[in-house]
């Protein structure tokens, strides 16, 4: 789907991902299944009302309205660490020639969006000083943005791409930072949206930086700082307590004057939570998206696999492009990847099969089919 004025999704039975009125407080309850989940899907629903959807808008990019992204049904947002230390590439991009090449390339293979953070996050990780982390990603974020809006760069054709292209006509910039005064210089300097990690305990400023620009805003979920987060994390129930958590940050965001359509919502996979809390929440995924807010996941690479099937990183890629296929069925909306083009064809291939859309003259989509139908 291209860029698209704001609208609300009609709600249909048995779909994956549920777009819900945020006054809607049914539709906020920390338990249960999610109205619309697949979970309801088995339950005698006709085929016929089984249909997908795009998600739901999230609106980036500044206060004049800005840019309004509509999944369909997935949006791809690939990883630029420019940093020596993160946990599966650190060191490899850290220099503003390096990184801002693998930007690039990372466009080119059909990013939605990409993500520049400037310190790890990885566990047991100490923040770097601001300083330094404005030196490594303002000027990144500056020269990509200005080689995105260049009419010279196109996006490469990639196997699987004609099936799910992407969703903006040029990638969008965003930063991975916690700290007010990086926001607002990449902002300054174009960036269209905020990931932050710590979901404003990192910087209390940041909020003031959100209201003021008005960006796409990444609320991520985390149980301590990336230094201690893995050192004894606990729960009475992970699913129940991040739903809370959305939902409080939710409310203090839009009462702070952030529009919750500018709003995604990230479960934080990894961090502070041990192998059985990342699978409960990633089990947990159609509650989250019952929210009505985009869904966004980062699990690519991860340590969790090595948990599951003892990978090393090196041998992680495939599992993840697994994972981000059943993901992007189960409610997740916007992934966070290395592999821009690996995870695009695994979730063209999702599309294809759990999003079925008959093919239109000009190789555009038409309706969805429901799930076990054939073409109507």
């Amino acid at each position: 789907m291209r860029q698209s004025p704001a609208n609300r999704r009609e709600t249909v039975p048995g779909s994956a991902v549920k777009t819900a009125d945020p006054s809607d407080t049914a539709t906020r309850r920390p338990g249960g299944s999610a109205p619309g989940s697949p979970e309801t899907a088995a339950t005698g629903v006709p085929a016929a009302v089984l249909r997908f959807g795009p998600g739901p808008v999230w609106r980036v990019g500044g206060r004049e309205g800005g840019i309004a992204l509509t999944p369909d049904p997935f949006l791809v947002a690939g990883i630029l660490n420019v940093t020596p230390d993160s946990f599966y590439d650190g060191g490899v991009h850290a220099t503003r020639d390096t990184a801002l090449a693998h930007g690039l390339a990372l466009g080119r293979a059909g990013a939605d969006m990409v993500d520049v953070g400037g310190q790890s996050t990885r566990p047991g990780s100490d923040p770097v000083p601001e300083a330094v982390e404005l030196d490594r990603v303002v000027p990144v974020v500056r020269e990509l943005v200005r080689a995105f809006a260049d009419p010279a760069f196109a996006v490469a054709p990639a196997d699987g791409q004609g099936l799910f292209p992407p969703a903006v006509p040029r990638p969008l910039v965003s930063v991975d930072t916690s700290r007010a005064a990086c926001a607002a210089a990449c902002l300054k300097a174009g960036a269209a949206i905020v990931n932050d990690v710590s979901a404003l305990s990192g910087d209390p400023g940041l909020l003031d930086v959100l209201v003021q620009y008005r960006p796409g805003y990444v609320l991520m979920h985390s149980q301590g700082t990336p230094k201690t987060m893995q050192a004894a994390p606990a729960y009475g129930d992970a699913a129940d307590e991040v739903l809370a958590f959305f939902e409080r940050g939710l409310a203090r965001l839009t009462a702070a004057g952030l529009p919750e359509e500018h709003v995604a919502l990230d479960p934080g996979i990894g961090f502070g939570k041990l192998l059985s809390h990342n699978l409960e929440l990633l089990r947990a995924l159609p509650r989250f998206a019952a929210l009505g807010r985009p869904v966004y996941l980062g699990l690519s690479n991860k340590s969790l696999f090595q948990g599951l099937f003892g990978l090393d990183v090196a041998e992680r890629g495939p599992v993840t492009m697994t994972a981000t296929a059943l993901c992007g069925v189960r409610g997740a909306h916007v992934h966070r990847v290395h592999d821009v083009a690996a995870a695009r064809q695994a979730l063209a291939l999702a599309r294809e099969i759990f999003f079925h859309r008959d093919r239109v003259a000009g190789g555009g989509a038409g309706v969805g089919s429901g799930v076990g139908e054939g073409k109507p």
